[in-house]
């Protein structure tokens, strides 16, 4: 998981010799999680609480040199860990930002991002108006066209991740989204964890 919620078997498991922090990347096969996000090149995206960082550095991959990926995440070490990452991989369109998803404004200009990626980080937010400042930031950001992609675990008992009180079904991430004026557009199931797809209302 992105959050210290994981025990700490899991945590290295899932995020594969990496060791700069948690990553929920390894829990399913991330092929189906990028064929679900259908990345072109010269998109712009948002990682909003990009933990280790997996899911930015691929999805810079997917974007190429005239794209632009933004992550952002509170954690000074886990940020710094991940500008070192990408610039030893050659990922110079990765912005590596600190600040705080939980408290907006982000620094990040209005309808300027064509994909908001949420993963595994909703379910740590304490009450549900935080949550849905997640949601109404990532309207704020998005152009008209964009979409935002949500990851969470699924609402079952497992021996490893969040309990199952933190837990958020579909139909609970669906209601936040669609109460920010998001409609849903995709579901996709990853295993431990499932991924939902919304966009902006049709001009």
């Amino acid at each position: 998981m992105r959050t210290n919620d994981m025990k700490n078997g899991q945590s290295k498991q899932h995020s594969k010799g990496r060791g700069q922090g948690p990553s929920s990347y390894w829990m399913q096969e991330p092929g189906l999680v990028f064929d679900a996000l259908n990345i072109c090149p010269g998109r712009r995206i948002l990682d909003m609480g990009c933990g280790a960082g997996d899911y930015a550095l691929q999805a810079a991959r997917l974007t190429g040199p005239l794209g632009h990926v933004t992550a952002v995440d509170k954690w000074p070490p886990t940020v710094d860990a991940l500008k070192t990452a990408a610039k030893a991989a050659g990922l110079s369109q990765i912005q590596c930002l600190t600040a705080d998803i939980t408290n907006p404004p982000l620094p990040i200009k209005q309808n300027s991002m064509d994909l908001c990626m949420a993963f595994t980080v909703l379910h740590s937010f304490g009450t549900e108006n935080s949550r849905k400042n997640l949601f109404l930031e990532a309207a704020r950001v998005l152009k008209s066209t964009g979409r935002l992609a949500v990851m969470e675990c699924k609402k079952q008992e497992m021996s490893f991740g969040p309990p199952i009180q933190m837990r958020l079904s579909p139909e609970e991430v669906e209601r936040l989204a669609v109460e920010c004026g998001f409609r849903k557009t995709g579901y996709t199931d990853l295993g431990y964890n499932y991924l939902a797809m919304f966009a902006l209302p049709v001009p």
